[in-house]
């Protein structure tokens, strides 16, 4: 089935029908807030009832201050953990740092090894087979030179090539 491209009309279309809706949501979800903050503080916070004497007005803010000392207790705490778990992530985000600088990735060196040595390696002790790469080569003889075998004495050769009778040999023996 080919794909048909949309059209820039319905394109446009359906962008609108999008944030009409994204709106219409993000109304609804601050509504939510507010009554959501409303239940809390209805249910957290009774409604303020002013004693008439002052002995009950003294003792209403006696259990205030109480209350505010509490919080303020509860507050501190939560700075404290957060200011701690804070200090905690700069320290990992260090090492991190750390640990990405200091190691350079060292140059590869090429490495001599045998196929035995290699499956040795790879395998651990599992490897038990030898393969012997050149035991199913052809053999070859070599030839081998023959070499004169008039090797005499080294200052015999040099008296004979000494004075201008042994430097015209040399030259034409060469050429």
């Amino acid at each position: 089935m080919s794909e048909k491209k949309m059209t820039s009309s319905r394109r446009h279309n359906l962008k609108s029908v999008l944030l009409a809706i994204a709106k219409s949501l993000l109304e609804k979800e601050a509504a939510q807030v507010i009554t959501d903050k409303e239940n809390y503080m209805a249910e957290h916070c009774p409604p303020l009832s002013l004693p008439g004497s002052t002995q009950e007005l003294q003792e209403f803010c006696k259990k205030l201050h109480q209350d505010i000392d509490r919080i303020d207790e509860e507050r501190y705490d939560l700075n404290t953990k957060v200011e701690k778990a804070n200090k905690e992530i700069e320290d990992l985000k260090i090492k991190v740092i750390d640990l990405k600088g200091k190691f350079k990735k060292p140059a590869l060196r090429k490495v001599r090894m045998s196929a035995d040595q290699m499956l040795q390696a790879l395998l651990g002790s599992k490897h038990k087979v030898s393969m012997d790469l050149r035991s199913n080569l052809k053999q070859v003889k070599k030839e081998v030179k023959e070499e004169p075998a008039d090797v005499g004495d080294w200052r015999k050769n040099i008296e004979d090539k000494a004075g201008m009778d042994g430097r015209k040999k040399m030259f034409e023996g060469e050429a």
